[in-house]
Order: structure tokens, then C-alpha cells, then sequence
């Protein structure tokens, strides 16, 4: 390979240095002056905001272009089958991590706490929203208009209508390929602009954390500040040997994987929202060998069904809570709590709070064991907590893709190894690739 394609991009041109020079501004701003750091979310919101104009028109053209392109309506549903059971498993096991963990370290025993219901009326009110049962959530899957999906926040939605007009799109056959090209060049064109709004991530990141150590920076006490470790570490863990062993079952390391993917991982650091990186995520997974139509069904659906980072949170909130207000909670209920929450968490979006409003929707079924308006003993620390379940989700989510890539015999393991040995290249082979179109 010649110098010139194996050539590093200056420190200057990469993103990952400008989002990691802002976390550390945020940082300093947020302790100097945290009054007006704490006034700085709106920096957060608006890059937030940038990115959900895009991603639900990312999502929809890449499910549907990568489930059109399979030409195969029955090998689709195959890969949805092994998605969803993967996803399942998943879910399953960082529940159970969760559980464990509280239940040997016990952050929450000896508080003895008893909550005002006032001080978690606004989290309850959206939990009410959000929690009337498995019915609900079901119905919640489908729009109530088709342009409905695009204006709402729940991704999911957007997934479903994919897969039926690539359904539709399949059944057309010959006469479906010139509405395919099309889609495809709406495809490309959607990735240019997400390649542009890219590079307002560093604001995005300063406001996020200056906002949050201005806010925060200092309540963070005992019991509390125990649980908020205890969850970090137990994420470190489910990362380091779950996602590594499975990692390694695929065929690559899970520390290569993470280097590759710093970028993206810094991002959600600075923003506290998986979302931020979803369009950026699939052209990645893509990139290093994974097929579209895998990426464009597994990362979207994982979205919503393999937050792990989320799960994890669950349990170990659910019962930091039962222990701080004295209530003890025998192991048949907490295999009750782990099996609703299996469900649950399936309706948590990759965003800001809203595994918050999942474990107080949780509560809600559990109201006589654990009182739901424990919820506000972890109010505080919340968004100190969101970081490592965006991280954790992030990670997971992309770690799943290659599995199923792999399950399917959709990944290319020599180019996985050559992106992961030298993450580079993806950003020069994309680089010489756009010259050459220029040329």
C-alpha cells in the first residue's frame, strides 16, 4: 500500500479531537463559572435536534434500500427472526447483571428514606404516559398516519413503515428497481448532509457537559455517588467480557472495535444520547464489512430492542430504591421485576431520560413492593448516569450488528480486520473515492 493511502489526516481535521477539546472546555467552563454553564443545555439541545431532522429519513431509506436490495422477502424475515432473538437474549443478560450487582453490593441498604410524592410528580406524569401496559406498546409500534412516524419521537415507528413499503417495493419487481436507484441516490445524499451537521457535534458536546457539571457538579454524595460507580463498573464490565467474549466469538477485538469507533463514542459522551451517532454508526458498521441490509435492520431495530446500558440501569435502580426506603424484596419478585422489565425497556428511546421514565413506568407495575416516587432519590444523579447507558447502548448495538452479520453470512471478516487494524482508512478510501468522482 502506497504512503500515500496509508497517510493520517492532521490532528486538526479530526472530529474526535475537536469533541474531545470541547468535553474538556465544558468541563473547565462548568467549574469556574457553573451558573452560566448551567444555562448552556440549549447548546446540547440543539445538536440533538440537528440530528433527529436527519435520522428518521436515514433510517427509513437504509431499511428500506437494504431490504429491497436482498430481493428475497423470506431471507428478510430471517434476518428479523435473528435480530429480535439476539436482542432478546441480550436484554436478558444485562438485566440479570444489573440485578446481581445490587444484590451483592447493596448501595441503597441502611438509608431507611422516605420520599416527598411531589418531589417525582413530573417523571411520574410522564411515566403514566408511558406505561399502560404490553397493549399499549404494541399499538404504539404503528402511526397513526404514515407521515406520522416521521413527525413523532418514536424511531421505531419509522422502522415499521420501512419494512412494509420495502415489502411493497419488493412485490413490484422490475418496475420497483427505478424508485430503488432513486432511493439510493436519497440515501447518499441524506449521509453527505449527517456528514455536515457532523461537525457541529463539538458544540453540542461543550454545552452537554458544561451544563451538566455547572447543574451537578456538586451533589453528588455518598449512597448516591456509590450507585452512580457501581453502575459505571458494572457497564465496564458488561462491555469488557460480555460484548468482549461475543466479540471474540465473531472474530474480532472488542478494544480495536471501540478505538474504531472514538469518534462516535465521544460524542455520546459530550451529548448523553445514543441517537447522536445512529446515521454515522450504520456508515461505520458498514465500512468495515458488514452488509447493508444487515446494518439497515439490525442497528435501527437495536435502537429500541438491545439497549443494554438501559437494562442494566433498570435493575439496579429499581432496587437501589427498594433498599434506600427499607423495603425488602424477596428473589421472586425481582424475577417478576426482571421479566417486565424484558418488556419494558423494549419502549426506551436512545435519548436523554428516558431510561429514567422507563423505571418509573417499571415502579408503576410494582407500586405495593417499590414505591415509584423513590424515583426521585435518583433524579439528581440521572444525568450523570445517562452517559455510561448511552455508551453501553452504543457500543452493544454495534457489537450486535457484526454478530448478525456474521449469523447471516453477511460479513466480510478479512476487511472487518483490515478496518479494525487500521481505522484510517475507512475516512482515506472514502477521501480517494470522492476524488475520483471529482475527477
Amino acid at each position: 500500500m502506497s504512503t500515500a493511502t496509508t497517510a493520517r489526516k492532521p490532528l486538526y481535521r479530526q472530529l474526535y479531537f475537536w469533541v474531545l477539546a470541547a468535553i474538556v472546555l465544558g468541563i473547565v467552563f462548568g467549574l469556574v463559572f457553573p451558573h452560566a454553564a448551567a444555562g448552556s443545555k440549549w447548546l446540547a439541545d440543539l445538536f440533538v435536534n440537528l440530528i433527529r431532522m436527519v435520522t428518521a429519513p436515514i433510517i427509513f431509506l437504509t431499511v428500506v434500500v437494504g431490504i429491497s436490495s436482498l430481493g428475497n422477502l423470506a431471507k428478510a424475515g430471517g434476518l428479523a427472526l435473528r435480530a429480535i432473538a439476539y436482542f432478546i437474549v441480550m436484554t436478558l443478560v444485562a438485566l440479570v447483571i444489573g440485578l446481581v450487582v445490587v444484590n451483592v453490593l447493596h448501595p441503597g441498604s441502611g438509608l431507611n428514606l422516605t420520599v416527598d410524592p411531589k418531589a417525582a410528580d413530573s417523571t411520574l406524569k410522564a411515566a403514566g404516559q408511558a406505561s399502560e401496559g404490553v397493549t399499549d406498546f404494541v399499538l404504539s409500534l404503528v402511526p397513526s398516519s404514515l407521515v406520522g412516524a416521521f413527525t413523532g419521537t418514536q424511531l421505531i415507528q419509522v422502522l415499521v413503515v420501512a419494512i412494509f413499503v420495502a415489502i411493497g417495493l419488493s412485490g413490484l419487481g422490475e418496475r420497483g428497481k427505478p424508485i430503488l436507484r432513486a432511493l439510493e441516490s436519497l440515501q447518499a445524499l441524506m449521509f453527505g448532509v449527517i456528514k455536515a451537521v457532523m461537525w457541529v457535534a463539538p458544540i453540542g458536546a461543550f454545552g452537554g457537559i458544561a451544563y451538566t457539571v455547572g447543574a451537578f457538579g456538586s451533589k453528588i454524595l455518598g449512597s448516591l455517588a456509590f450507585l452512580m460507580v457501581a453502575f459505571y463498573l458494572t457497564c465496564l464490565v458488561f462491555i469488557v467480557v460480555v460484548l468482549g467474549l461475543i466479540a471474540r466469538w465473531v472474530g474480532f477485538n472488542i478494544f480495536k472495535f471501540l478505538r474504531y469507533i472514538k469518534d462516535e463514542l465521544l460524542i455520546v459522551l459530550g451529548t448523553s444520547s445514543s441517537e447522536t451517532v445512529l446515521p454515522r454508526l450504520m456508515t461505520k458498521l458498514e465500512a468495515a464489512g458488514a452488509s447493508r441490509s444487515v446494518v439497515g435492520l439490525t442497528v435501527p431495530t437495536g435502537y429500541s430492542f438491545n439497549l443494554d446500558g438501559t437494562c442494566i440501569y433498570l435493575t439496579m435502580g429499581a432496587l437501589f430504591i427498594a433498599q434506600a426506603t427499607g423495603h425488602d424484596i424477596g428473589i421472586g419478585t425481582q424475577i417478576g421485576l426482571l421479566l417486565f422489565m424484558l418488556i419494558s425497556s423494549k419502549g426506551a428511546a436512545g435519548v436523554t431520560g428516558a431510561g429514567l421514565v422507563t423505571l418509573a413506568a417499571s415502579l408503576s407495575a410494582f407500586g405495593t413492593v417499590i414505591p415509584v416516587v423513590g424515583i426521585a432519590l435518583i433524579v439528581g444523579i440521572d444525568r450523570f448516569m445517562s452517559e455510561a447507558r448511552a455508551l453501553t447502548n452504543v457500543i452493544g448495538s454495534g457489537v450486535g450488528s457484526l454478530v448478525i452479520a456474521r449469523w447471516q453470512g453477511e460479513l466480510d471478516r478479512d476487511r472487518l480486520k483490515q478496518v479494525l487494524d487500521n481505522p484510517s482508512t475507512v475516512d482515506v478510501e472514502r477521501d480517494a473515492a470522492e476524488q475520483v468522482v471529482t475527477a
